[in-house]
């Protein structure tokens, strides 16, 4: 349910009406993309991925410190609760945003996206405490799947303003989407009570005065470091996560952008899209989680990253609408069960029985984190220095190779079958 509560601001905020209403509102005086930014002039899809970029760099910061002292004072759940209603009350903001406030607005965004991926962090480490092994799989696709299909009512329910706005009695072209972007904060915070109503509470045996809190938080996360260091298997995997990660979530953000300006496709065409990606993922979830059973997780993740390698040399060559619908019905296919895959197979890597899951899972959602940063950097920064966005597909597709390679170092059955000791 906490899927179903967060992943609106996946789509609504970061995948379809934001960024469509972005670029239609991020414009100079004389309508051009190129805006001033603090005295510099930068495009504006380039100020939207450097945006992300910072973003998830804070958050990479915060998170190792927040997720050790959760582990030690017994507090996952507040902390999670903290980040989740930042991210809410942030949405909730940007129903102010105006090319007047396009700066201050920027900087909202900016901290819905902190608000989201924190509280992300303590929601993936109540898996392995919630779950049996052999549930990790087909819990984490439903997780997911039932995350598409919330996200999905809602923005049909916004797609429906937007389309229709004098039904709702709705005169203001822009105010359809400033609705929309309230709407997610009031989704969020609303369906997240169910989680933090049944969701475990932490230990708290382990909570000393408050002056002690940040040394014994910095001695857990030294403490999981040198763990990591004796888990070769999961070491391997955490390197090849952090680079196909790198392109994937950029792909995630950087989408909508695309199709609105390097093919100019229509702002409604560009949101049904996203919501054909959402409906096809919640299938591609389980059909992961399936052949995950088959083939093994790891060989299920390389066939993942092999397809995002043809969605990246496909999109290059793209030029007409058709082409881009039939990569996007691709891209649901993978996305969702690349993910959930991914933190499936993370759960079975960490060690049993172990009571610093928060902490384990913050060097799991920081190297996310990381690699979005890097992503999304690289993606701009090309783009900036080419002018093209087409060039920067081309360097996604260059990391997915790179992700690929990485994933083929681990050997898939030893995910099921061996300790972490290498022992069966």
């Amino acid at each position: 349910m906490y899927d179903w509560a967060n992943s609106v601001h996946a789509l609504v905020i970061v995948s379809s009406i934001f960024p469509v209403y972005f670029s239609a509102t991020a414009l100079s005086a004389s309508g051009s993309a190129e805006i001033d930014f603090f005295g510099f002039s930068v495009k504006s899809s380039v100020l939207f991925s450097y945006t992300v970029s910072i973003s998830f760099l804070i958050t990479a910061a915060l998170i190792p410190l927040c997720t050790a002292i959760a582990d030690f004072t017994g507090r996952k759940k507040d902390f999670m609760k903290f980040f989740c209603y930042t991210g809410a009350i942030s949405c909730m903001l940007l129903f102010f945003f105006t090319k007047d406030t396009l700066i201050a607005s920027l900087l909202i965004f900016g901290l819905s996206l902190v608000g989201w991926s924190g509280s992300i962090v303590f929601y993936d480490s109540y898996l392995p405490e919630i779950a049996t092994e052999d549930n990790f799989d087909k819990y984490s696709a439903r997780g997911f799947s039932m995350g598409y299909l919330g996200s999905v009512l809602l923005l049909l329910f916004n797609l429906s303003m937007i389309l229709a706005p004098g039904f709702y009695g709705i005169e203001n072209k822009a105010m359809p989407a400033r609705i929309s972007f309230f709407s997610v904060g009031v989704w969020w915070i609303l369906f997240a009570q169910i989680p933090f109503r049944y969701l475990p509470d932490g230990n708290r045996s382990k909570a000393k005065k408050a002056g002690n809190w940040l040394f014994n938080g910095f001695s857990e996360l030294r403490k999981i470091y040198s763990e990591l260091q004796e888990q070769p298997y999961l070491a391997k995997f955490l390197s090849a996560f952090f680079i196909y990660t790198m392109g994937l979530r950029t792909v995630m953000y950087v989408a909508t952008i695309f199709g609105a300006t390097e093919l100019m496709l229509p702002s409604q065409s560009l949101i049904i899209t996203v919501l054909l990606i959402q409906i096809v993922g919640i299938v591609g979830s389980f059909v992961f989680a399936w052949l995950s059973g088959r083939i093994g997780n790891i060989y299920a993740l390389m066939t993942g990253v092999v397809i995002w390698i043809g969605v990246c040399a496909g999109a290059y060559y793209t030029t007409e609408a058709k082409e881009f619908y039939v990569l996007a019905c691709t891209v649901g296919m993978v996305m969702g069960g690349l993910q959930s895959l991914s933190r499936a197979t993370y759960s079975k890597l960490i060690p049993e029985n172990t009571t610093d899951s928060a902490s384990y899972f913050s060097f799991y959602d920081v190297t996310e984190k990381l690699a979005i940063v890097l992503g999304t950097f690289i993606y701009g920064a090309v783009e900036q220095f080419t002018g093209s966005m087409r060039n920067s597909i081309l360097a996604l597709l260059v990391i997915f190779v790179f992700g690929l390679i990485l994933l083929s170092r681990i050997p898939s059955l030893k995910v099921y079958r061996y300790g972490l000791n290498g022992q069966e």
